[in-house]
């Protein structure tokens, strides 16, 4: 099969190894684990290292589409007449250049006003790139590392993040007491990776909450399943995925076969907390809920569109289906869901998705000058709707509180069963 990885993405979506495994390139919708840094971190939703990009040639006759109002010598006046005050009235001189085009270009991507958009310079772009070979130990979260700060995602079933506390939207601002911000997201986590059974401290902002956060959380070997399911009592199938994986269409095919010979009157397809994957395995996963038409479209700048359709053979395509999707359920996640929530074959029950669904990708600066991180695409749902920085919306909101988890009960899961026996 031709993987397609995106970052989380990341995007998205990078599985923060902060877990244990062989990391191979590619997030996803992020890939579930850390990339090899033996070649550039990778997108969102992909890899693709490019060259220098270069300026069309226009063909004989026709004109060039260049910006010629105001010309670049004009536009960039003012830049070298604030370069030249710098240098003849700054007290301290020498001024170092190479400091200060670096820190104009980090201000021209920062202008753009996309935080996913951004510049590493050479050493940073090293360090970023140092191989990691053989197991590696964390604290169990996937996480997108393309905003201001790394972002927590969504803390892995049973992971150290998890049991330390840590939550959907959580922004690590330090790590051991050491700011981390300006810090690309892909650097950070090389200070969270540690080996299994030390501790981490990082220090935590979450929205709704005015001082930062102190968690120690205790590094760990952690390996996750892609797909758990079985038959819950009401006679309705539970299966829930915890990443989008590379077989995670297989292992998804073989438990829908067991489960609908035992004749279920229901479906329930449980994506809460999980931060996606490939986007491959997203069209697969969707493709056995989703007999035709479009599962998402890819969005680029230019306007042109690349649309992925539904791939025949789902096992699962008429029996009814619900989808629990919450804050951690991001990237390939959010494909899935929106995609059944656009083709009306199921309902969302629980909260609001994290919204990440851009495409992200590095490209090297010539010799060796560091790398510029482009959002180059956006995906939208089948009826069109951006989930980027929105998020999915269920159709049947439902929170689950702290004190739900503290019980023992899950209102989702309920409302799910509960919509289902009524129909």
């Amino acid at each position: 099969m031709n993987i397609k990885p995106l970052q989380v993405i990341t995007g998205c979506l990078v599985a923060m190894v902060l877990l244990a495994g062989t990391f191979s390139a590619g997030m996803l919708v992020g890939h579930t684990v850390i990339p090899s840094l033996s070649e550039p971190p990778p997108s969102e939703i992909s890899i693709s290292i490019t060259t220098q990009p270069q300026e069309p040639i226009p063909s004989p006759g026709e004109e060039s589409t260049a910006p010629t109002t105001p010309d670049l010598e004009t536009l960039f006046e003012p830049f070298w007449e604030a370069w030249q005050i710098v240098h003849d009235e700054y007290v301290d001189q020498p001024l170092n250049d190479i400091s200060l085009m670096r820190g104009a270009i980090r201000g021209m991507l920062e202008a753009i006003g996309d935080e996913h958009t951004s510049y590493m310079d050479p050493d940073e772009y090293i360090q970023a790139n140092i191989p990691l070979e053989g197991e590696y130990e964390g604290i169990g979260a996937w996480v997108d590392p393309t905003g201001e700060y790394l972002t927590i995602i969504s803390p892995m079933p049973g992971s150290p993040a998890e049991e330390a506390g840590l939550k959907p939207g959580d922004q690590v601002i330090a790590v051991d007491g050491e700011d981390m911000t300006g810090v690309d997201g892909y650097l950070v986590i090389r200070h969270v990776l540690g080996p299994a059974g030390t501790t981490v401290r990082l220090t935590i902002r979450r929205e709704g909450v005015a001082e930062p956060l102190e968690f120690e959380v205790v590094r760990a070997k952690i390996t996750i399943p892609s797909v758990e399911a079985h038959m819950l009592d009401e006679n309705i199938a539970y299966v829930q995925l915890y990443q989008f994986g590379e077989n995670v269409d297989q292992e998804l095919r073989q438990a829908l076969k067991d489960l609908l010979s035992q004749e279920p009157i229901g479906l329930i397809l449980d994506l809460r907390n999980n931060g996606g994957g490939y986007l491959d395995s997203a069209i697969e996963v969707a493709s056995e809920f989703i007999s035709e038409g479009v599962i998402l479209y890819e969005e680029f700048g230019d306007g042109k569109r690349e649309t992925f359709t539904a791939l025949q053979g789902g096992l699962a395509t008429d029996i009814p289906m619900i989808v629990l999707v919450n804050e951690g359920s991001a990237s390939a996640s959010e494909i899935v869901a929106g995609a059944i929530q656009d083709h009306e074959r199921g309902l969302l029950v629980g909260t609001t998705t994290f919204g990440k669904a851009s495409v992200q990708n590095w490209i090297p600066l010539r010799n060796d000058q560091g790398a510029v991180r482009v959002t180059i695409a956006r995906w939208l749902t089948p009826n069109e709707h951006i989930i980027q920085d929105v998020g999915l919306k269920p159709d049947v909101e439902v929170p689950y509180t702290d004190e739900d988890y503290d019980a023992g009960i899950d209102p989702q899961l309920d409302k799910a069963i509960e919509i289902l026996l009524g129909q």
